[in-house]
């Protein structure tokens, strides 16, 4: 099955800790922005989302991921499948070949709430690994993070890209 990761799971290094893989490549999701506004039931903070917008000039990159169904519960998990994120099934584009795959989006938003600046590293990691445009790299740098005040879990989350 195909998974298309948008936010945090764009970084191998966060994904393949939780899963195991098999990276296809950058997919491009038209009619949709990224928006980093779902509630975390976790620690409060934000993290990303797709929107469906319907203009065809609005468009997410993501990584198309292949993972065999053993796995999908065990990412189920991590992404909080039924607290705060559901499953849709999306068509996205590889250059010219197209890929069904499951992505989640949020069905718990809070436009208020900021990401904290490890998750936004995730993210923004999972771009640059990924050799996205300048532009959308920059879109991500330019999202807003606060500080984690729980040390801990910064350095923990921090902890996968010190070789």
């Amino acid at each position: 099955m195909f998974y298309f990761s948008f936010g945090s799971n764009m970084s191998e290094k966060r994904l393949f800790q939780r899963i195991r893989a098999e990276k296809i490549g950058v997919a491009e999701l038209t009619e949709h922005v990224l928006c980093f506004h779902k509630t975390s039931e976790l620690d409060g903070s934000a993290k990303c989302d797709i929107v469906k917008t319907g203009n065809s000039r609005d468009v997410v990159l993501g990584v198309v991921y292949h993972i065999e169904e053993s796995q999908k519960p065990i990412l189920d998990t991590f992404e909080g499948l039924g607290f705060g994120y559901d499953i849709k099934n999306v068509s996205v584009t590889i250059g010219d070949k197209s890929y069904n795959a499951f992505t989640y989006y949020a069905t718990s938003i809070d436009p208020s709430l900021k990401p904290y600046k490890w998750y936004k590293k995730h993210v923004l990691q999972g771009a640059i690994e990924n050799c996205m445009p300048s532009a959308y790299i920059k879109s991500i740098e330019e999202v807003d993070a606060l500080s984690d005040t729980d040390t801990e879990r910064r350095e923990r989350e921090l902890s996968i890209y010190v070789s």
